[in-house]
């Protein structure tokens, strides 16, 4: 698998609906708003076709990204944040996610250096807690 940069994808060995619960209780308990959650293989089904269990979630803080928002407007255009969750071909969950320094790369936002590293270091321990409940 090709991960672009900025993209950091994780493995967990817990079975991907138990990840799915952890990532909902994770991000509440967090404070993070859960804006949507699309089950992309239900989609596909509907469509005829086949997915690997793949959900997405769109989620974020208001008070933290509006600020960027802000000073940055075309960065709601990634904004709010996002989780893949994927059952993998060997039976593993994966999730992966963008980083907020690749954001703010791709923005040209390097005036927030250290919020976007503040959002990594909490997106990390999100992700951390997450595979391990």
């Amino acid at each position: 698998m090709h991960v672009p940069p900025g993209v950091v994808v994780r493995s967990s060995s817990q079975p991907y609906e138990d990840v799915l619960r952890s990532a909902r209780s994770v991000l509440a308990a967090a404070g993070q708003t859960i804006f949507a959650e699309v089950d992309q293989a239900k989609a596909a089904t509907a469509a005829g076709l086949q997915l690997r269990p793949t959900t997405l979630f769109v989620f974020g803080n208001p008070k933290a990204g509006t600020p960027l928002m802000a000073d940055f407007p075309l960065v709601a255009l990634d904004l709010p944040l996002k989780l893949l969750v994927w059952r993998d071909d060997d039976g593993s969950t994966r999730l992966a996610y963008r980083t907020a320094s690749a954001l703010g790369e791709t923005y040209a936002m390097s005036s927030d250096a250290s919020r976007l590293a503040q959002i990594d270091n909490a997106l990390a321990a999100l992700v951390d807690k997450m595979i391990a409940a």
